[in-house]
């Protein structure tokens, strides 16, 4: 194994000081290392477009987007595949994310485990994946064992694939279908990979649930229509919404909003259409859940 042929490992010629700088001074350079991110996550917008247009097919098959890394790569998969139920109100199984070692490595390092290829594909049957589903391998050297046998087991199945490197010619691009690759150059702490690598496919993870879940009717305008009111803050932002979606007032959302049993798209749909419960919720299943194209 070469570590020093992976951009991610490289030594960084402008923090090779690091320890003598002024704590004002590493926040500034970090601060200007982290600009770097965007820019070159940019340059890829035409690949992630393609995984983006893959997840809409599979969720419309009724398949499952599965991330699958190891380290911090892991946790950022499970963190977006968690936000995805609050936020869109999908069910857990719908956006699955799988880190090396398991769920205890989402806070202690799992030895041994990232270096397993056998241990992704046993996960991954543990899963029961199918053709129908897509799984996106993450890893910032973009060569970790762990994922290269998840993707390899995925691409056996016949499942879609897609993967996130923060190095090119990455060895994990030659197992996926359609390759993520964003190189965004030495780590001021020498192979941190949690800092610009981690802020990378963080940016990415953003792009490929937001707008897949939007690709499948789960936002009206710019609102979150498909929010759990899980807590009190999200039943007043349920609230909020439907008053931002309607120009209605507080209390007729409030009203609405229990009429509609706590469903903020259907609230919606209600208030702009005067209809009810039952001929709203019918309308909604025809626009395969779009509020603008049941409007």
């Amino acid at each position: 194994m070469d570590l020093e042929k992976l951009t991610t490992e490289k030594r960084n010629e402008k923090t090779m000081q690091l320890d003598e700088m002024t704590i004002e001074e590493i926040l500034y350079l970090m601060n200007h290392e982290d600009q770097i991110v965007p820019k070159n996550v940019e340059k890829e917008i035409p690949q992630i477009k393609k995984v983006v247009d893959t997840i809409i097919e599979v969720f419309q098959n009724e398949g499952r987007l599965i991330y699958i890394g190891a380290g911090t790569s892991g946790r950022l998969g499970i963190l977006d595949a968690a936000e995805c139920v609050p936020t869109f109100g999908t069910s857990p199984e719908k956006v699955v994310g799988l880190i090396a070692g398991g769920m205890s490595a989402m806070t202690v390092a799992v030895e041994g485990a990232e270096d397993s290829e056998e241990l992704a594909k046993s996960n991954l049957k543990d899963l029961k994946l199918t053709d129908k589903d897509i799984v996106i391998g993450i890893a910032a050297s973009g060569r970790t064992p762990f994922v290269v046998g998840g993707l390899k087991y995925a691409n056996e199945i016949g499942a879609a694939t897609a993967s996130i490197a923060c190095n090119k010619n990455s060895i994990i691009s030659t197992y996926a279908t359609i390759p993520i690759e964003v190189e965004v150059g030495p780590e001021i702490l020498t192979g941190s990979t949690r800092l610009k690598s981690g802020t990378a496919q963080k940016l990415i993870l953003n792009m490929l649930s937001t707008v897949s879940m939007i690709g499948i009717g789960k936002i009206y305008k710019n609102l979150m229509v498909d929010v759990q009111p899980t807590n009190e803050k999200l039943v007043e932002r349920s609230k909020r919404i439907i008053m931002q979606a309607t120009d209605c007032t507080y209390e007729e959302a409030s009203e609405s909003f229990e009429n509609a049993n706590r469903d903020v798209k259907l609230s919606i749909v209600m208030l702009l259409t005067n209809l009810g419960m039952d001929e709203a919720k019918a309308r909604l299943k025809q626009a395969k859940g779009f509020v603008r194209k049941t409007l």
